[in-house]
């Protein structure tokens, strides 16, 4: 379960804290199914997933933005189905009235089917 500190909470102070967390998340629980180091120079699949997180950081759903390789598609929703629960958004992240807070992450797969995530990777 992610910490829900008054602490943790006050690291997610903006959006891209708060995607950085749930990436950190994502590598940690697909740690078999990364690569570490700087990018290839030509990345063979790029899928980008919009993701909707309630408010207690359950995942309410994800879904395919961007792909062109069904293959790397299928590896990066099960890479994020396979955290339990998400590090929940600080309330002044959601809009008002939002039951979610909506975002998009970017796989960035090389010639393994191994991924690093845009929001923790370097320059290309």
């Amino acid at each position: 379960m992610p910490p829900r500190t008054p602490a943790a909470i006050q690291l997610a102070a903006s959006i891209d804290v708060y995607k950085s967390l749930v990436a950190q998340q994502i590598m940690a629980a697909n740690a078999e199914y990364t690569f570490s180091g700087r990018l290839p120079p030509m990345l063979p699949a790029i899928v980008v997933l919009d993701l909707s997180v309630g408010p207690d950081g359950e995942l309410k759903s994800v879904h395919v933005h961007r792909s062109r390789d069904n293959e790397a598609s299928a590896a990066a929703l099960a890479a994020v189905r396979r955290v339990q629960v998400l590090f929940p958004p600080a309330a002044h992240l959601m809009r008002r009235h939002a039951r979610t807070f909506d975002f998009s992450e970017t796989f960035l797969f090389n010639d393994q089917y191994r991924f690093q995530l845009r929001t923790l990777s370097g320059p290309q």
